[in-house]
């Protein structure tokens, strides 16, 4: 009985806020690497060129960038001063998802590019590792970021 009045252990939050800080920088990392192509490849030989267009070359992926540094702000913020702390990482993690996402739909991302199949060749816009993964990041930071609100709730010996 006197169990359940005790506060939950911090360790758990804490963790949370570190998972946040983690997110947060790897929603940096991504911030750099490719996010968008254009590949043009010639049927008769196999071969292709392409040119990739990174996360930071358009706005959207400055605002990714910017939205990674703030939630790492909140998730160090968390672990140092309080747990909860780490929930408002969910701010610029929910910023960071919307401009993943308007990088394809409106940016100068994917959509700009053109795309055609004239049997030998053909031209076509693709998306790139780093804009899945920086879609990931920001959907971890927000996942996280909420998650770090909550207690973690313990089952003793007793309870199942």
């Amino acid at each position: 009985m006197a169990d359940d009045l005790k506060p939950a252990p911090t360790g758990t939050r804490r963790g949370h806020a570190l998972a946040v800080s983690a997110a947060g920088a790897l929603l940096v990392f991504c911030a750099v690497l490719p996010w968008a192509g254009l590949e043009a490849k010639i049927g008769l030989i196999g071969g292709g060129v392409s040119a990739d267009v990174r996360g930071i070359d358009d706005a959207f992926g400055v605002y990714a960038l910017v939205a990674g540094l703030v939630a790492l702000a909140c998730g160090l913020a968390g672990l140092l001063a309080h747990p909860r702390l780490a929930a408002l990482a969910v701010v610029p993690g929910a910023v960071a998802v919307l401009a993943v996402v308007m990088f394809v739909t409106e940016g100068s991302g994917v959509q700009d590019r053109i795309s055609f199949d004239l049997g030998l060749l053909s031209v076509a816009p693709v998306i790139r590792f780093g804009w899945f993964a920086a879609l990931a990041c920001s959907l971890g930071v927000v996942v996280l970021s909420v998650l770090a609100l909550f207690r973690r709730v313990r089952t003793g010996p007793d309870q199942s």
